[in-house]
C-alpha cells in the first residue's frame, strides 16, 4: 500500500510541475473565459510549450467553450510542431512575436515589440538599498535618465505583457511618470515601493495590476486615459553599483505615450 501511494504521489506531482509549464485545452479555455483578449492567447500559445489534444472531439469541445478559431488552428499547429501561421506572417508593420525571455513587451497590431530598455541612474537619501528589499529601510529615491525621451513610443490601448525572472512577482515592479528636461528625464519614488507613504515620495507613482496569464508572465492593461508623456515600469531589485556609495544603476523599461 505504502508502494502504491508513493507511485500515486510521484505520478501527480510530475502532473503538476509539467502542467505549471506547458499550456492545455483547459488553460486556454481558462483564458477565453477569463476575457483576455485573443491576442494575449494567441501570444502565449506561441511562445509557451503546449500541451494539447486536438482530436475531432476536443476541438468540438473548444469551439462551444467560446474558443475561436485562429485559437485553435494556433493549438493544433503547436500540436504538430509546424509553426503558427499568427507567428509567421504578421500583418504589415506589425512588429514578430517575441521570445519568452525576461523583459517588457507592448502590443502593437496584432504581434507583440520588445520594449527596451534604459539604464537608471538614482541616488538615495544613505546607504544603498535594494528596490526589492520590502523596505525594511524605506527611503526617496531619485532617479533619471539620460535622453530627453524613450526609444520605444506606444498608443493606446496601452497593453503590455511583463514577463518577471523566477521568484519575482509583478508587485515589485513600479510604473513612474517620468519628468522630461532638456537632457534628461527624471523621477521620483521610494524604496519598498508603496509600502511607504511619505509626502511627496509618492508623486511620480502610478498605480497598475498585473494579471498572470502563464508562468512568470503577466498582462497589464493601462487606462487610456493616462495621459500622453514619458513612462516606465522599474525594474525590481538594485542591477549593480556604480562605485559611488550615493549612487545606484538600475533598469526600467521606458516608453513613450503619443497622441
Amino acid at each position: 500500500m505504502k508502494v502504491i501511494r508513493a507511485f500515486v504521489f510521484l505520478v501527480c506531482a510530475g502532473v503538476l510541475a509539467f502542467s505549471q509549464d506547458a499550456l492545455t485545452n483547459d488553460a486556454i479555455v481558462k483564458m477565453v473565459k477569463a476575457g483576455l483578449s485573443e491576442t494575449v492567447i494567441l501570444s502565449m500559445i506561441n511562445l509557451q510549450r503546449g500541451d494539447y489534444s486536438t482530436k475531432v472531439d476536443d476541438l468540438i469541445a473548444l469551439k462551444q467553450a467560446g474558443v475561436s478559431d485562429k485559437l485553435v488552428s494556433a493549438m493544433a499547429a503547436k500540436a504538430s510542431g509546424a509553426p503558427s501561421p499568427a507567428a509567421t506572417a504578421s500583418p504589415a508593420g506589425a512588429a514578430s512575436s517575441p521570445a519568452m525571455e525576461i523583459g517588457t513587451y507592448s502590443k502593437k497590431g496584432d504581434a507583440w515589440a520588445e520594449v527596451l530598455p534604459e539604464v537608471v541612474n538614482r541616488k538615495t537619501g544613505g546607504s544603498l538599498k535594494s528596490l526589492a528589499s520590502a523596505g525594511i529601510v524605506k527611503k526617496d529615491v531619485n532617479g533619471n535618465i539620460a535622453g530627453p525621451e524613450s526609444r520605444n513610443s506606444v498608443k493606446t490601448p496601452l497593453e503590455f505583457l511583463i514577463v518577471c525572472a523566477e521568484g519575482v512577482s509583478i508587485t515589485e515592479y513600479q510604473l513612474i511618470r517620468l519628468r522630461p528636461n532638456k537632457d534628461y528625464r527624471e523621477f521620483r519614488t521610494v524604496t519598498g515601493g508603496i509600502l511607504n507613504q511619505q509626502s511627496g515620495a509618492m508623486r511620480d507613482m502610478v498605480p497598475f495590476e498585473g494579471k498572470r496569464v502563464a508562468p512568470r508572465t503577466f498582462s497589464v492593461v493601462l487606462p487610456n486615459n493616462l495621459g500622453a508623456g514619458e513612462y516606465g515600469f522599474l525594474s525590481p531589485g538594485a542591477m549593480g553599483s556604480s562605485g559611488n556609495s550615493q549612487a545606484q544603476i538600475g533598469k526600467m523599461y521606458t516608453f513613450r505615450i503619443v497622441e
